[in-house]
């Protein structure tokens, strides 16, 4: 048996400039953050022949075509895996929330199928690997942040170049201002979940035909990212806070299915009780309401009242890891 785990992850600045339709032409620039909320995913040899898949549904098939989930399909053809294998996924938290849970998921798979074929994969290949699965083998209009903070951890800084490599470092942040950051973090389900694809492959679309307002809107999103790495760096998280609702101003106009009047609603709250700044993690439309406060407890009183719950966390530094090899 193996059991692998990758993290889920909050951006922290510059989202949406590592779609390629972007950074193929412009370079794209983000900070994200691993989470202590994971994907696991857990692989068993077989007697029998065939494959069983376990997530939402149930799958047992005899040949690896026939497998309808298209990343696992994807992933066992790509490191070679073929028969006599159950594969069952869980996960902390529902997919369609924001946190970047199918990059996750894709990352985790990898992780454990080398394990089992005893490849040795760095960081690095392994997110090169879950993007060309997503982005190149199955279309999809996503970027490149959430294999890669999966793979890495970490409070982490990517350059997405126009020759489709990525430059990763760590961010340069004191021990104190991450362990204020992370005791500053507020996050609130919204009890909303939904598909990114539609509003990433809206993104996507308008960024292929050099629609200015989404180019503009991401220029500046990608200049918000490196003054958010700055004031992080700085330790100055009042300026960072501010920064987040700059951010989340600029991301609702870029697709109208960004947010919504309940969204609204409860961000407004938020700010009226304590928050600095705030945001929807990931793509829009629901999931996670974020936000940096001095003080978490009014925050927290007022987002609990108004019927939402919070997932409190912390940063991962470890990044997709096999954790059970026997």
């Amino acid at each position: 048996m193996i059991i692998a785990r990758a993290p889920l992850r909050i951006s922290l600045g510059g989202g949406g400039t590592d779609l390629p339709s972007y950074y193929r032409d412009h370079e794209g620039f983000l900070v994200s953050a691993a989470i202590d909320r994971y994907v696991y995913i857990t692989l068993h040899n077989m007697f029998q022949s065939g494959l069983i898949v376990k997530y939402s549904k149930l799958e047992h098939v005899q040949t690896i075509d026939e497998i309808e989930h298209p990343i696992v399909r994807e992933a066992l053809k790509l490191v070679g895996v073929h028969d006599r294998l159950e594969i069952t996924s869980m996960a902390d938290i529902p997919a369609g929330t924001g946190l970047g849970s199918s990059g996750s998921f894709t990352t985790a798979l990898l992780r454990a199928l080398h394990a089992m074929k005893k490849n040795l994969v760095d960081a690095r290949t392994l997110a090169e690997q879950a993007c060309d699965i997503e982005i190149n083998r199955l279309g999809e209009p996503v970027g490149k942040q959430d294999q890669y903070i999966a793979s890495f951890g970490g409070v982490t800084c990517f350059r997405f170049k126009k020759d489709d490599s990525v430059d990763v470092w760590p961010a340069a942040l004191a021990n104190e201002t991450l362990t204020n950051l992370e005791d500053g973090l507020a996050m609130f389900f919204t009890g909303q979940t939904r598909s990114a694809s539609a509003i990433l492959k809206d993104q996507d679309d308008r960024s292929k035909q050099k629609d200015s307002s989404v180019i503009d809107n991401l220029h500046y999103t990608k200049d918000l990212g490196l003054r958010s790495l700055h004031a992080l760096e700085k330790g100055d998280l009042f300026a960072y806070g501010r920064l987040m609702h700059e951010h989340w101003e600029h991301k609702k106009k870029r697709s109208g299915g960004m947010s919504n009047a309940d969204v609204d609603g409860w961000y407004d709250m938020g700010i009226r009780n304590g928050a600095v700044g705030g945001k929807l993690i990931g793509a829009g439309g629901g999931g996670f309401l974020m936000f940096y406060t001095e003080d978490k407890k009014r925050l927290r009183h007022a987002m609990l009242e108004a019927g939402l719950s919070e997932v409190r966390i912390r940063f991962d530094f470890e990044g997709a890891k096999t954790i059970v090899q026997q």
